[in-house]
């Protein structure tokens, strides 16, 4: 199930007028470290409070980890899960593997044992690195579980704790502290093997849709990066800046936004593993962060802890919302706070990265009544069922074309044939409406997909688990309306004969315990008689919605309907 090469995918005149328009380059991730290592080797890059890593500390421990990662047999060509919080460490790991051309898998670490049992079998990854336990998780417990499935799955284990004590005296030979992986000196240029391209796959990113598990979306660094350098002019980002990273950054928004854009400009950047609004805000003024990119419900809850006495942002001058349009309320809300701060919209998806965004160039006004456009080199179209562009002003699929869109789906040819409309638009399953200046509003989802706080969430995934629950014999989840978070999960029920409505709390543990993250689970319950149908036998879920809606508006503390 090993990804192929770009040239399946992109036609020779659009790699040539890709790279025409520096889009795309000859540069792998590790060139661009080797660069600005070159360039201001004393300069911090990377922060986490607990770490920090100048450039040239950054280029030498990648090294390190690279050519300790090839004594043990890693070789380009291979995949590696890597599951761990926003710590600098995962900067290091992916850089290194890139360095190898092994392929970084990306885990979110809200994940538990039936995402991650999947995601590294599906990506037949040779190893996992993750935490030992992070926020009170036994990670590598969960992963010990998973090997008893795969017995050559490999683990290395980020900041052991006082839980991993047999690691060190060698009690359990599958599992290695990742320190101890690294050379103790760095390795000349002749002692690792030659880089790979830039158009070989980099990572694959696995993203729910309307499938009950999730795809795994295969980038090169040229796919992956060419969102990063249209991001640059987007943002109008420069070396002075410094990203500030609360978004999993083993996500496609963190991953580019709070990596490879300040990499590239030769910036800074500073990742927070435990979001807290309060202690952001404080990490914000000591790290003089100047921008995020971040799903709505960060600012949300940014703003509403923000207080002029104790708190100074003076330093951002830019938040970018993505995930979910941005309530106006919230623009407001930022502009009168935090009059130095601009808040830009955007657009993307794992498939394409960066869809559509506002610009610093744009009228301000444009957040508010758009997700922005497409950038110089992509394009942006509105298409029918059929594939053809619709007239401005028409709702339909967003679509697009362009240098930032994946090979295609691991292991999945005909998904991936389905994408893409007679004209090479790739369909993304959200709706959307077009105005005659090119600026895209999305509308809805044609995918059965609840975004709750710019997390994308399976349905049909919550659905089939439920569908072994004893005491029911139907369910069907939807989303309903939340100011804070854009969405949260529901689900209707209709239980079996005799059996009594089971509660929120009792839905939640029995999901929890099959494996989901608690962030995917329901946080209302509705008892049905039944679900309603359509004549061919499809659940009609936008009169759920609907129901829903208003049983949220008549009842907006309430967890059981």
């Amino acid at each position: 199930m090993k990804p192929g090469k770009y040239t399946d995918r992109y036609a020779a005149d659009s790699v040539r007028a890709y790279r025409d328009a520096e889009l795309w380059s000859d540069e792998t991730m590790f060139d661009l470290l080797v660069r600005q290592a070159a360039q201001q080797p004393d300069k911090v890059f990377a922060t986490d409070r607990q770490r920090s890593l100048t450039y040239r500390e950054l280029h030498d421990s990648v090294l390190r980890l690279a050519a300790g990662l090839h004594e043990r047999g890693w070789r380009a060509g291979d995949t590696v899960a890597v599951q761990l919080p926003n710590w600098v460490e995962f900067i290091e790991v992916t850089a290194a593997l890139s360095r190898l051309g092994v392929i970084t898998v990306p885990i979110m670490p809200i994940y538990r044992r039936d995402e991650v049992g999947y995601v590294t079998g599906h990506a037949e990854a040779r190893a996992v690195i993750a935490p030992a336990t992070f926020k009170g998780f036994d990670y590598l417990g969960m992963y010990r579980d998973v090997r008893r499935e795969r017995p050559e799955l490999d683990i290395l284990v980020a900041r052991p704790d006082a839980t991993t004590h047999d690691i060190a005296s060698q009690k359990d030979s599958g599992v290695t502290i990742l320190d101890a992986v690294r050379t103790e000196t760095v390795p000349a240029a002749d002692d690792l093997p030659a880089q790979p391209s830039a158009d070989d796959p980099f990572v694959i990113v696995y993203t729910s849709g309307t499938t009950s598990r999730p795809k795994g979306c295969v980038h090169t660094f040229n796919t992956y990066c060419s969102g990063a350098r249209s991001l640059t002019k987007a943002f109008g980002y420069t070396e002075s800046d410094v990203q500030f990273g609360p978004s999993p950054i083993t996500h496609t928004t963190g991953l580019v936004t709070s990596v490879l854009v300040p990499m590239l400009n030769g910036g800074a950047t500073h990742v927070m593993a435990d979001w807290e609004p309060k202690r952001g805000l404080a990490e914000i003024a000591e790290f003089g962060c100047t921008q995020a990119v971040t799903a709505t419900t960060f600012l949300q809850m940014l703003l509403s802890v923000f207080d002029p006495e104790r708190d100074d942002a003076s330093s951002l001058r830019l938040w970018v919302c993505a995930g979910a349009p941005i309530p106006r309320a919230v623009v407001e809300q930022a502009t009168t706070t935090l009059p130095g701060m601009r808040v830009l919209s955007l657009y993307g998806r794992s498939e394409n990265l960066v869809a559509t965004t506002c610009t610093v160039s744009d009228d301000p006004d444009r957040a508010l009544t758009s997700d922005g456009s497409a950038l110089d080199g992509h394009e942006v179209a509105i298409v029918d069922e059929d594939g053809r562009e619709i007239p401005r002003g028409t709702e339909g699929d967003i679509a697009y074309r362009g240098p930032s869109h994946m090979i295609g789906y691991l292991g999945d040819p005909e998904e991936t044939a389905a994408l893409f409309t007679p004209t090479g638009f790739s369909r993304s399953g959200d709706l959307g409406v077009m105005d005659e200046d090119g600026f895209v509003r999305v509308t809805g989802r044609v995918k059965d997909i609840i975004i709750r706080g710019g997390m994308n969430i399976s349905a049909r995934e919550i659905e089939d688990h439920l569908a072994a629950h004893p005491a029911l014999s139907a369910s069907a989840v939807v989303g309903f309306p939340d100011e804070r978070l854009g969405e949260r999960v529901s689900v209707f029920v209709v239980t079996r004969v005799g059996e009594p409505e089971p509660t929120v709390e009792e839905l939640r543990a029995y999901l929890t315990g099959h494996g989901v993250a608690i962030q995917k689970t329901p946080e209302r319950v509705i008892k049905v008689a039944e679900l309603p149908m359509t004549a061919t036998g499809k659940v009609q879920k936008h009169m759920l919605r609907e129901q829903v809606s208003r049983t949220v508006e008549n009842n907006p503390v309430g967890v059981n309907g």
